[in-house]
């Protein structure tokens, strides 16, 4: 049996305000042809099938369309779990139809861990999956008022703990024949190498976890969340597949990947990688003006003939007008999508920002709160708190 795990496909992302349309589905046709090519049997996606939780009817039909089109591939099974970014509701909608085309869904924490855990028998091989999607904190801790932050965090991460052992001991009760035991999961795990385009999903640091957190019985953790593919804890049984397309200038200095396991007489016997080709060239230049317009010519598309895009870092120690060099580019094929001075003041305001700024979407919520606090005297680093129940607020406002 050959299990594949993915996460983190972010349909309907847009950069800079600019669409990831034509990448993202160049994407799904490659995996489509994968799955075929390697006679994958599973298909096991970890969490943020969209990026918004209000994604576009385009998204939709895209998602979809994929799982469609899946019926005529290799794959005989597929799971989905619900990540930070997704709608639970909008995941499980459907779930009762998708389950005639052999597609678990599960969009959020489950009344009953038996309906997270699920036994897949394929080619005289067995495998059971504890499909553990997003947890949220109202989803498996009750609130009890008036209780401290830091309670707060120590009962989530207790709960998140405990939520991993409970599907561990469902999967126990239902394995007669030692099969080997896969959990799925969407959230930080301690350790872990971050992008610009990831959030915190959790209030504070305290609700992470970490390798050893984990049930010792799963064979196989398959993360979502990190868009980096990584070991976590030196643990190679914990992985993030990471995403399968780039998100942000950030992630443009590694490959992605898809990971894929192999299950051979009861045993998860390899876990291979796979590299996504990158059906966009990103560039990231950094340098003078001049040194900036010196590499343009090397900013070329790849054999996708996507328009590339670029993002320029200006080493300069003031503000400069930059209508030259937007000038010279408009000789080349690529698209700058951004422009900024590696040295800007430091003590920059909203008001400035926004003035340097095409768009406030361009903008992190977290950021725009960091400077408003640094406007107003507030030391976050004295005061921590204030930002955690910043980023609880934000979280919820996100999951409406």
């Amino acid at each position: 049996m050959k299990i594949l795990h993915t996460a983190d496909w972010h349909l309907g992302h847009r950069l800079h305000e600019n669409s990831q349309l034509e990448e993202q589905t160049l994407f799904l046709k490659w995996i489509e042809n994968y799955i075929n090519d390697e006679k994958i049997d599973v298909l096991l996606i970890s969490g943020d099938i969209f990026d918004s939780a209000s994604p576009s009817n385009q998204s939709m039909k895209m998602y979809y369309n994929f799982l469609m089109k899946l019926k005529g591939t290799a794959c005989k099974s597929v799971i989905i779990t619900g990540g930070n970014h997704d709608s639970a509701g909008i995941l499980n909608a459907p779930k009762e139809l998708l389950e005639a085309l052999s597609i678990k869904v599960v969009g959020k924490a489950t009344e009953n861990m038996k309906d997270e855990v699920f036994e897949i028998d394929i080619n005289n091989e067995k495998v059971i999956i504890a499909a553990v999607p997003y947890l949220r904190d109202g989803d498996i801790r009750r609130a009890v008022a008036g209780e401290s932050f830091e309670n707060l965090t120590d009962k989530y991460k207790t709960a998140l703990i405990n939520h991993y052992q409970a599907a561990a001991e469902q999967c126990k009760s239902i394995n007669t024949n030692n099969a080997p035991v896969i959990a799925m999961g969407h959230l930080f795990a301690v350790g872990g190498t971050i992008s610009d385009s990831e959030q915190n999903i959790y209030v504070g640091t305290l609700g992470h976890i970490g390798a050893a957190d984990f049930p010792m019985y799963f064979d196989y953790i398959a993360l979502g969340h990190l868009h980096r593919p990584q070991v976590i804890g030196g643990n190679e049984k914990v992985r993030y597949s990471g995403s399968p397309n780039i998100l942000s200038f950030s992630e443009v200095n590694y490959d992605k990947k898809v990971l894929v396991l192999t299950v051979e007489d009861n045993e998860i016997t390899n876990v291979k990688d796979a590299v996504v080709p990158c059906f966009r060239n990103f560039y990231r230049i950094t340098g003078t003006m001049t040194e900036c317009m010196e590499q343009f010519p090397n900013l070329i598309s790849n054999s996708y003939e996507l328009t590339p895009w670029v993002e320029i870092m200006l080493k300069e120690n003031h503000s400069i007008n930059t209508d030259a060099l937007k000038k010279e580019a408009e000789k080349y094929s690529f698209e700058i999508l951004k422009i900024a001075l590696k040295k800007q003041q430091t003590n920059i305001g909203i008001e400035e920002l926004l003035k340097n700024t095409k768009s406030i979407k361009e903008l992190l919520p977290r950021d725009v709160f960091k400077l408003k606090c640094k406007e107003m005297g507030v030391n976050l680093d004295e005061k921590p708190q204030v930002l955690d129940a910043f980023n609880e607020i934000l979280q919820a406002v996100k999951n409406q």
